[in-house]
């Protein structure tokens, strides 16, 4: 893998985190505010510094997960739940990673990923939800030939990839964007088939 455990501690020892907002990003509250059972399982993959992850707990969620292939972010969240037994800060590979969740929360892992290893997110993402699991969240949705993270794809692409194990409940333009984020993000909601 091109971008492994030791590309992503790099990124945050030198501060090299543009996507790090300092805080949940409005469309991913939006989602929080509208989920209605607080005991929901609730995954996070990628978490980084896991804004959104705080923003669960202090809304009432029971069973949060982080996860992150990189120590370096966890380590805050660890200190400021280490008391808390509704979150759980879990360092591995996501395509490692084992369990079963109601929700996986998507904001910028699916981006991070090489665009080699989508197909793999999606069986994967697939096999750690219950049987009426969803995918919520937001994918970037513009085209560019970067050859660093964030990959980015379109509305089309994203449909032929999860239509074979995800009924497409919702993928519009995410009205909700950060300011930086605007016209470039589409709001997603998926059920596992």
């Amino acid at each position: 893998m091109k971008h492994g455990k030791n590309y992503w501690e790099d990124r945050y020892k030198n501060n090299s985190t543009g996507w790090d907002l300092g805080h949940p990003s409005l469309p991913l509250t939006y989602i929080i505010n509208n989920l209605l059972d607080k005991n929901s399982k609730i995954l996070i993959p990628g978490a980084g510094n896991s804004y959104e992850a705080i923003y669960l707990i202090e809304s009432g969620f029971t069973n949060v997960t982080v996860l992150d292939i990189a120590s370096q972010p966890l380590e805050s969240i660890k200190k400021q739940f280490e008391l808390n037994n509704n979150i759980k800060t879990v360092q591995n590979d996501f395509f490692q990673h084992t369990g079963k969740y109601d929700l996986i929360l998507e904001q910028t892992f699916f981006c991070a990923l090489e665009p080699r290893f989508r197909e793999s997110y999606i069986e994967k993402s697939h096999d750690l939800l219950t049987e009426n699991g969803h995918v919520k969240g937001v994918l970037f949705d513009f085209d560019s030939q970067r050859t660093e993270p964030p990959y980015t794809g379109n509305k089309e692409e994203y449909i032929k990839l999860f239509e074979n194990k995800f009924d497409i409940i919702e993928m519009n333009r995410c009205l909700t964007s950060e300011d930086s984020r605007k016209g470039k993000e589409l709001l997603i909601n998926m059920k596992k088939k």
